[in-house]
This record gives structure tokens, C-alpha cells and sequence, in this order.
């Protein structure tokens, strides 16, 4: 009897303590996510410092280079060494700062989150200075001292080979296209909120801006100029607020559009209290006004700045600082959505559609079997063949339905022949009126003879027929009461021109033509 070895006891595994820099590597992951994740925090970070111009450089998407520049209050030199260490700002002392905090930035993370994945050269200068100082940081701390430059007013931040240590991360994020579009978007929201302050992005290398704005007292004169002139002149104004300390405190104040806003997706811009957030609850509940509202118009534009207490948000809900928690939100949000309900309903505007005229098909005098082929034109391009949607007869009355707006023809013969809109009008009133217009009693026999010899049946059958369509090359569909005839139009044409054929057939088939061809 064999005997089973005794499993061995595994001990459980040792808990020990990272390291730091393992740590702040983590964190800085979860803080800038992407190169988008750090031109927003700079940019608030601009914003916290007074600044009335942001600008904006990026290459790569990001990867390479971001540079923001503002002309803000700059650093102070004593604060230079500690700038990009954990947990180090100047937006508050204690938690308690929380419950009023007002600035966009409050951790102490964004600046040594982007030391740990980058590299980071800082240059500022504050008032009263005669010139700047320029400093690089790694991994927190400062590589050199800062060394003297020259500067101009506020505080320029250049952050290269983004997520230069993270490989995964930085395959993940090899569109840089795609990059670029997010910073430009996010640039386009700050534009629209803060008025006061000029913004700029653009790409390394472009003489253009893709964003650029300049302080303006018109909240819509700034999205006229970032987002264009067919947003601005289709939105509404709202206006909402709530004093009830039982239920919600808020102040909104925004733009919407109305019913003749087209787009393929929705655009939502939000700000609780001057900060750039996302509120997926509120989003979908407008959503749901104008889809109920307004069927062809599901896809709004909307813009919100809401105005709370302090103490009713709670800004430490995201390592991005991207969602906020609000106090009776269920309630607010409920608010926003009657509110947007009601001015949508209560708007006198209609939606209006573009209307595109046709040009009439001009009258030919005759067609002949050679204008069937394509002829080259004078400067030797080949002449274009009927468009396919002229194609389709829409209407008995319309004459792009007749039937010499179906066949190919080139109008240079013609030119030459009548140039006078005066001859070519009595031309035709002469081929519709022979026996009025003819003068010959020669012509007036032809005519008889051509009325005394023509198929009655036939005759009725061909002069209030409809005129369908070309089947193929060679026949064409015609439509009498309920029944479809199918009409040889080469044959038909060929025996009109055709010498050889016998006097009363040619006078027959030259009445048949005539008398479809007018009427």
C-alpha cells in the first residue's frame, strides 16, 4: 500500500511596504490618464493663478510636447523646490477647506503626477521681478537649481515624452489624432465658460490656431466664435434657480438649442461652480426632453453653468476631478428637466428646411441620330452624359419629364444656329401651330394628308400618353391610362430621316413624332 507525501503548508505571503516611487508612479497613472488628463489640470491650474491668456502647444497628440504658457501671478522662488512634491499646493491648509473650497485645484497632485511620467521644465516670474527663473523635475524633485532666464509675465510649464516609462500606456495612446481632438474640445469648453480670458491651442509647427478666443462680455459671441456662427444662431436662453433649503439651492444660467439644431451627437457642456464636470444623470434627462420633444432635433447642444453652495459639492469624488457629487441631486436634476422642457415647448420656432431650386430643362429645336453619341466639347472634354436623378419623372407638367430632356444632345449646334431667345421661341410656336404658320398650300396638303392617314387609336394613344422613362438605349416607356407601351425611339427616329422609305410611311411616322414629340 503506497502512501500519499504530505502536501506541503504554504505560508501566506508577506506584506511589506511599496516603495515610494512605485507608489507615486500608480497614483500618477490614475491622475493623468491620458495627455488630455495633463492640459486640463495645467489649464486650471492657469486659471487659479488670475490668468487672462492661456495658450496651448501640443505635438504628437501630446506624447512629445505640451506646453501651456499663461499670464498669470507666476511662482514665488522660495516655492520652486517643493512645486512638484506630493501633496504639496496652495489651495488649502486643512479638510475643512473643503467645504468652501473655490479653486479648480486642491490635492497637490497634477505636478508631480507628470514628473513621474514625464519631464517637466518650469518657467515663471512673478510681478516686481526682473527676470524669470527655469527649472526641470523629475520623478518630484528638482533636477538643478533654478537657473536665471529672461521671462515674460505669469508661468510656462513644457511637459516632454509623455508616459515615456509606461510602455503599455503609451502604445495604448498611439492616435495622436484623436488626442489632439480631445485637447482641442476640452480647450473649445473653457472658451465658452470663461469669457474674461483669452485661450489659443495649436499644433507644433501650424501657423493657425484650431482654438482661438478673446475675452468677450457675450457669453454668446464666445460660442459663436469657437464652435461657429450655425450653433450660436440656433440656441435659446435658460434661465433657472431654487431658494428652497428644504428641497435644492442652485442659479443656472445657459443656452440651448432649438429645433433646427442638427448634429450626430450630443454636446454637452457643464460647470458647477466654474468647474469643467460631467453629470451623467442630468445629460440623460435632457436627452430624454428632446427626444420627446423634439424627434428631429434628439442630438441638442447644451451649455450649463450652475451656481451652488460650496458646502453642497463635494469636489473629492474623482482622482480627474471629472464628477462631482451634489447634494439633492436627484432634485436639481429633476428641476433642469422641466425647465428645459418648458422653454422648448413654449418656442415659437418652427424648424425650416433648406430649400434647393432646380433650373428648367431649356427647349431643344431638334435632335438628330448623332446627338445620341457623346461628342467632344471645344476644349476637348468629353461632354457629360444625363445625370441619373434627371432620370426619374416626377411630373406630367415638369419638362425635365418631357421627353428631349432624356436624350443626349450637344447644345454647340445649336448655339451657332439660333442664338436669338426670339427665334427660338417662334420656332416652336411655329412646329406646335403648322397649320396657323404655314404658308405654302404645298404644306397645308402634307398637312391634311398626314391628318387623313394617320392611325386614329394610335394617334390618342401617343398624344396623351405620359412619358415614364428610357428602359434602355432603344426604348423608351410611355404610360396610357393603365396600360405601359414600350416606344422604339431609334426605329422611330431612323424612319423619320430614311429617304427610302415610302412617302406615305414617312408622312405617317413624321405626324406619329411630331405630335409626340409637342405634345
Amino acid at each position: 500500500m503506497e502512501i500519499e507525501p504530505a502536501e506541503e503548508v504554504k505560508e501566506p505571503p508577506r506584506i511589506h511596504r511599496l516603495d515610494e516611487s512605485v507608489v507615486n508612479r500608480i497614483a500618477a497613472g490614475e491622475v493623468i490618464q491620458r495627455p488630455v488628463s495633463a492640459v486640463k489640470e495645467l489649464v486650471e491650474n492657469s486659471l487659479d493663478a488670475s490668468s487672462t491668456s492661456i495658450s496651448v502647444l501640443v505635438k504628437d497628440g501630446g506624447l512629445k510636447l505640451i506646453q501651456v504658457s499663461d499670464d498669470g501671478h507666476g511662482i514665488r522662488y522660495e516655492d520652486l523646490p517643493i512645486l512638484c512634491e506630493r501633496h504639496t499646493t496652495s489651495k488649502l491648509s486643512k479638510y475643512e477647506d473643503l467645504q468652501s473650497i473655490k479653486s479648480m485645484g486642491f490635492r497637490g497632485e497634477a505636478l508631480a503626477s507628470m514628473t513621474y511620467v514625464g519631464h517637466v521644465t518650469v518657467t515663471t516670474i512673478t510681478r516686481g521681478q526682473l527676470h524669470g527663473y527655469r527649472v526641470s523635475y523629475r520623478d518630484g524633485v528638482m533636477e538643478n537649481e533654478p537657473k536665471a532666464c529672461a521671462a515674460v509675465k505669469g508661468t510656462q510649464i513644457v511637459i516632454e515624452n509623455l508616459f515615456y516609462n509606461m510602455i503599455a500606456r503609451r502604445k495604448t495612446l498611439q492616435n495622436s489624432a484623436d488626442d489632439y481632438t480631445k485637447i482641442v474640445d476640452l480647450l473649445s469648453r473653457f472658451a465658452i465658460h470663461h469669457i474674461d480670458v483669452s485661450f489659443s491651442c495649436r499644433k507644433h509647427g501650424a501657423a493657425r490656431a484650431d482654438v482661438h478666443s478673446v475675452a468677450t462680455p457675450s457669453r454668446l459671441n464666445a460660442i459663436r466664435s469657437v464652435y461657429g456662427l450655425l450653433v450660436a444662431q440656433n440656441l435659446i436662453k435658460i434661465e433657472a434657480s431654487d431658494n428652497d433649503p428644504s428641497s435644492s439651492v442652485f442659479e443656472m444660467d445657459g443656452f440651448i438649442s432649438n429645433s433646427n439644431y442638427v448634429a450626430k451627437k450630443t454636446t454637452m457642456v457643464l460647470f458647477i461652480n466654474d468647474r469643467l464636470v460631467e453629470c451623467t444623470a442630468l445629460k440623460r434627462a435632457l436627452e430624454v426632453v428632446y427626444v420627446a420633444t423634439l424627434p428631429k432635433a434628439s442630438k441638442p447642444f447644451i451649455y450649463m453653468s450652475i451656481t451652488l453652495p460650496p458646502e453642497h459639492v463635494d469636489v473629492n469624488v474623482h482622482p480627474t476631478k471629472r464628477e462631482v457629487s451634489l447634494l439633492n441631486q436627484e432634485v436639481i436634476v429633476e428641476k433642469m428637466q422641466s425647465v428645459v422642457e418648458s422653454v422648448l415647448r413654449n418656442s415659437n420656432e418652427s424648424r425650416t428646411f433648406q430649400e434647393q431650386t432646380v433650373e428648367a430643362t431649356p427647349s431643344v429645336p431638334s435632335v438628330t441620330n448623332n446627338d445620341l453619341h457623346l461628342s467632344p466639347s471645344p476644349s476637348g472634354s468629353k461632354s457629360q452624359r444625363v445625370p441619373v436623378n434627371k432620370i426619374v419623372r416626377t411630373d406630367s407638367s415638369d419638362p425635365a419629364g418631357r421627353m428631349h430632356a432624356y436624350l443626349y444632345k450637344n447644345p454647340q449646334k445649336y448655339l451657332g444656329r439660333d442664338s436669338s431667345l426670339t427665334t427660338v421661341r417662334s420656332s416652336v410656336r411655329q412646329r406646335r401651330n403648322l397649320k396657323e404658320t404655314a404658308d405654302l398650300t404645298s404644306i397645308q396638303e402634307l398637312i391634311n394628308d398626314i391628318d387623313s392617314k394617320c392611325h386614329s387609336d394610335l394617334l390618342d394613344i401617343v398624344r396623351q400618353s405620359t412619358y415614364v422613362g428610357m428602359a434602355d438605349d432603344v426604348f423608351a416607356l410611355l404610360q396610357h391610362n393603365t396600360h405601359l407601351y414600350l416606344a422604339n425611339v431609334v426605329n422611330l427616329r431612323a424612319g423619320v430621316k430614311k429617304a427610302s422609305v415610302e412617302t406615305h410611311s414617312k408622312i405617317h411616322l413624321l405626324g406619329i413624332f411630331c405630335r409626340f414629340y409637342h405634345n
